[in-house]
């Protein structure tokens, strides 16, 4: 048996917190969750093809990862992530400048910022097909390989463990290395490929910013858009607020005021979701409200990558009081 690409990656739906003791029959497993593109490692006969979530041919993007899995010399498809460190964190940015570039730039970028590879699953192995295997026991196999080669870099072996106070202080300290929480899997599960059969949870942390804009009407915003001034005086987006509950509607509305050109946000153009063409439609207000929100450790540049969730208003502040952006 052979396990050919593509193949839709298993996933994981989103939790608050750790799923409760005993949510999952026969235990569960913590692994972090790592700020980097999924990917899918397939080497076959010296071959070797890197897909991404979404199915894409990232070989050519990191080719010391398929350099190295082609001096693997064994049959394997390994899942995991592939991130770049940058001054002791992980680099979600230098992951990006690798997508569509030049053969000889990637081959610089490789030497200057190498990608490394962290696996934490095992679907084939010298022809056996391992996605009927329960997790622990997939988990075994990817650890003999990783001992059988003594592989290091780029390869890296997530951690686990079955502690649940341990994958509680990963969410709470690892957040500033890039680490953007903990996935909860089943020990006995199998692979469900293409279904949401794990948990993640996301690590959180609580800043301020001042509302610049809004969507929906202004006396009761469904959401916000959320801005910090650069020390040149420049007000900045850097984070989407989820829908609001209404509770915070209302107390919101009253305290925006509509602006106009003369905004600096005016006639800015936005899409409804990352990576989409579909403009959003939004209505800039006086940048004086601050509010503060809960958002990830997905942070790049200081500007939040995920939509985050506003909390509270914070009349006692004014955006002066607000850390400024380099």
């Amino acid at each position: 048996m052979r396990i050919d690409p593509p193949v839709v990656p298993m996933a994981a739906q989103a939790l608050a917190r750790l799923p409760a003791p005993g949510a999952v029959p026969g235990g569960m497993v913590f692994e972090p969750k790592y700020d980097g593109y999924r990917l899918l490692v397939f080497a076959h006969g010296g071959d070797v093809f890197l897909q991404s979530r979404n199915l894409r041919d990232l070989t050519g993007a990191f080719p010391e990862i398929a350099d190295a899995a082609a001096a693997l010399g064994e049959d394997v498809v390994l899942d995991g992530e592939v991130v770049i460190h940058t001054c002791g964190r992980l680099d979600f940015s230098a992951l990006q400048h690798r997508l569509n570039r030049r053969p000889a730039t990637t081959a610089r970028l490789a030497v200057e910022q190498p990608a490394h590879f962290i696996a934490f699953d095992l679907l084939e192995h010298a022809g056996v097909d391992m996605l009927t295997w329960p997790y622990v026991e997939r988990r075994a196999a990817l650890e003999s390989l990783f001992q059988g080669h003594d592989l290091h870099a780029p390869w890296q072996l997530t951690p686990t463990t079955e502690d649940r106070a341990l994958a509680e202080q990963w969410l709470t300290e690892w957040g500033g290395l890039g680490v953007e929480g903990v996935v909860a899997k089943g020990a006995q599960q199998p692979y469900l490929a293409g279904r949401r059969g794990w948990f993640k949870i996301r690590s959180r942390d609580t800043a301020e910013a001042v509302v610049g804009a809004v969507t929906g009407p202004v006396t009761r915003p469904n959401a916000l858009l959320l801005g910090r001034y650069t020390r040149g005086g420049r007000l900045r987006l850097v984070a989407r607020s989820a829908p609001l509950p209404l509770a915070l509607r209302d107390e919101i509305g009253p305290l925006l005021t509509p602006a106009g050109p003369g905004h600096p946000w005016w006639g800015m153009r936005l899409t409804v979701t990352w990576g989409s063409r579909e403009p959003l439609s939004f209505t800039c207000v006086a940048p004086e409200l601050v509010v503060e929100f809960l958002g990830d450790t997905a942070v790049d540049s200081g500007r939040w990558r995920h939509s985050v969730r506003a909390q509270r208003t914070r009349t006692d502040l004014t955006p002066e009081d607000i850390s400024t952006l380099d």
